[in-house]
């Protein structure tokens, strides 16, 4: 799906989960949104949400892959001026692979969001 972001050469991964995860789980750009928590909020998680769809839109046309999670945290950096941030990743769930949130319910420190294709159509 992103394979323009794919590091150079061939590299050892534990999983499947893991090589995914690491070859497009990518932090949200967002320096140009306001620092104040109650403007950046709305426009990082809005910007999150219209390429995680866009994305699943995508694959499901290109490759007929409806199966494809995407996964949206959003979480304070851990810096001076802690600004919200944001990341997103897609992964295929697989019976023979661990999921990429265990526990989501359980998660503490970020608020993590696991959408689908279905889940993207809501919102058209």
């Amino acid at each position: 799906m992103l394979t323009d972001l794919r590091p150079e050469g061939p590299a050892e991964y534990f999983d499947r989960l893991a090589e995914e995860t690491t070859v497009n789980g990518r932090g949200m750009t967002d320096y140009d949104l306001p620092t104040a928590a109650h403007e950046r909020t709305p426009l990082l998680l809005r910007r999150c949400l219209a390429y995680l769809c866009a994305a699943l839109r995508e694959a499901q046309k290109e490759f007929g892959d409806s199966g494809v999670k995407g996964y949206v945290s959003l979480s304070f950096a851990d810096t001076e001026d802690a600004l919200l941030t944001a990341h997103v990743t897609f992964c295929t769930p697989l019976p023979d692979v661990r999921p990429y949130v265990a526990d989501l319910e359980r998660v503490e420190n970020e608020a993590v969001a696991e959408i689908s294709v279905e889940d993207c159509r809501l919102w058209s």
